[in-house]
């Protein structure tokens, strides 16, 4: 009887120790002796930027930071959040063979374009590819090839390898 109270005390021990604690944030009172609380919000985790994060670092990339960026953007533009990235890989080794301070990783304009700074690169790109391509018919990665490198036969095979290298999930259209 003793090794079952004991047993059972210990459970309830473990539980109060690993039952996450849930916080109140404190809001001013204003005149009212009474404080207000709002519920704090916990940590939004997306697997997507982590994914990306740890990808851009095994190239030692610059782009790696932004990975965020790259994301938020593709879910503002409905583009698939690989694209953008897989093509600064085939276009720019993932932004470390680019023209000095230009922050152009994607060959835009056969690279000879400047951006303001990558989040703009990454802005700019994702935007363009969703009204000028995607919009526009260029549904899937070879028919964007046919517009973006049209002299190249295997520059939508290679921006293909690096989006299923980034994350081999299915996508749910073809991009």
């Amino acid at each position: 009887m003793t090794k079952i109270i004991t047993c059972i005390l210990s459970v309830g021990a473990l539980m109060a120790i690993t039952v996450a604690p849930c916080y109140a944030k404190p809001i001013e009172a204003g005149g009212s002796a009474v404080p207000k609380f709002k519920e704090a919000k916990a940590a939004h985790f997306d697997y997507r930027e982590y994914t990306l994060r740890k990808f851009l670092t095994k190239f030692n990339s610059p782009l790696t930071p932004y990975s965020i960026v790259f994301i938020k953007n593709a879910d503002f533009y409905g583009i698939d959040w690989r694209m953008v990235p897989a093509i600064s890989g085939v276009e720019s080794t993932f932004g470390k063979q680019i023209p000095t301070g230009s922050y152009n990783a994607y060959g835009w304009v056969n690279g000879n374009y400047s951006f303001k700074s990558w989040p703009d690169s990454i802005e700019v790109v994702s935007k363009t590819l969703k009204e000028n391509y995607i919009s526009k018919g260029a549904v899937s990665i070879s028919k964007i090839a046919r517009i973006y490198a049209p002299p190249s036969s295997t520059w939508a095979s290679k921006v293909s390898y690096f989006v299923s290298k980034i994350d081999a999930l299915p996508l749910s259209f073809d991009i």
